[in-house]
């Protein structure tokens, strides 16, 4: 079980943007990244590649961060957290909070 998922609302925890809250587009488990949506904003320029339609100009887009540079926040306490997992009387697990026992979800 994924500690973070699409759709989680994160707190960056190091680095420049330390602080500054978003929710996660995209989870890249294989590589241990995360998007964040207006997180880790970089510019790219981007030039003509042969007949291929493509975007051209200076791309401004999210980068991945590590998954160790952003933490969930709780949606009970609205503080950042770690993540456990509880398993339910009926067998399901969940993702819970560490500070509260709050489940999220």
């Amino acid at each position: 079980m994924q500690r973070i998922i699409k759709g989680d609302t994160v707190e960056v925890i190091s680095g420049d943007e330390r602080g500054v809250r978003g929710e996660v587009n995209r989870v890249m488990p294989r590589k241990n990244r995360v998007v964040v949506h207006g997180i880790n904003l970089v510019k790219k320029h981007q030039r003509r590649t042969g007949g291929v339609r493509t975007q051209t100009g200076i791309i401004e887009f999210e980068a991945p961060l590590h998954l160790s540079n952003v933490a969930p926040v709780c949606p009970k306490c609205d503080r950042w957290t770690r993540v456990g997992i509880d398993v339910l009387g009926d067998g399901r697990k969940v993702r819970a909070c560490r500070r509260c026992g709050a489940h999220f979800e």
